[in-house]
């Protein structure tokens, strides 16, 4: 199966864009498996998003431009951006603060909002810094369910990410076959199989298929997620939890 997910598909008036994946192949559930949802934020500097509650959630903060300093109910307070990404695992009860700098540009990536494998687990905040802010050509494992990637989910939930340069393919790594994955365009476009255009804000769903990924004469980033549908997770999370 191969489902495109349109950017319409994108609810918010505000600087922060919001999909529930799984409306695009469901009236059953807003998410996919363990993937709950995702923001597209860009925000102005010198913004500050108040203290606010997470409870189950596993929130992976993956921004490409701008930076944001971070506080939370764990003592954390920490500098977020494009080289520093930060994985919080919500749990029972969790707050933060994110407060937009203004010494560069706009804040611009992702909040995944990921679905923990069970529910009111213990509240965690892991940090990243990324030694190359892209991974060219090569799909770039950020987060597993195996204590030797970066970012460990609770939930059976795999996040790459790669920057596909000019006139160049890929295809999805290895070892998922029976997995879904959600291949989203962050900057740029791709063609899938020759024909399935996709572009920024764009996704699709793959399922029991064999893909090709190419760009024509402009470099795209891209991210994956892969998850396993049969697998236990906790679907009522805050943020991440089903809403239908």
């Amino acid at each position: 199966m191969l489902e495109k997910i349109s950017s319409g598909m994108f609810t918010g008036n505000g600087p922060i864009k919001i999909l529930y994946p799984g409306l695009a192949i469901s009236k059953k559930d807003t998410g996919i498996g363990s993937i709950g949802r995702i923001d597209h934020p860009n925000i102005q500097i010198n913004t500050v998003i108040p203290m606010h509650p997470h409870i189950n959630d596993e929130i992976l903060s993956y921004f490409r431009t701008g930076t944001a300093e971070h506080s939370d109910s764990e003592g954390f307070v920490k500098t977020i951006g494009k080289k520093r990404l930060m994985l919080m695992k919500a749990g029972k009860s969790f707050y933060h603060e994110e407060k937009i700098l203004g010494r560069d540009e706009p804040l611009e990536g992702l909040q995944i909002f990921i679905r923990p494998g069970k529910k009111d687990l213990k509240p965690e905040v892991v940090f990243l810094d990324l030694e190359d802010l892209h991974s060219e050509n090569e799909w770039r494992l950020l987060a597993s369910p195996a204590t030797e990637t970066p970012f460990q989910f609770s939930s059976q939930t795999w996040l790459y990410d790669t920057k596909l340069l000019k006139n160049t393919s890929t295809q999805l790594p290895e070892g998922f076959d029976n997995l879904t994955s959600l291949l989203y365009v962050f900057r740029g476009e791709v063609i899938v199989n020759g024909e399935i255009n996709l572009g920024k804000m764009e996704s699709l769903v793959i399922k029991c298929e064999q893909v090709v990924i190419s760009t024509d004469d402009a470099d795209a980033e891209l991210v994956l997620f892969i998850t396993d549908e049969d697998a236990e997770i906790f679907d009522g999370g805050m943020y991440s939890g089903n809403k239908v």
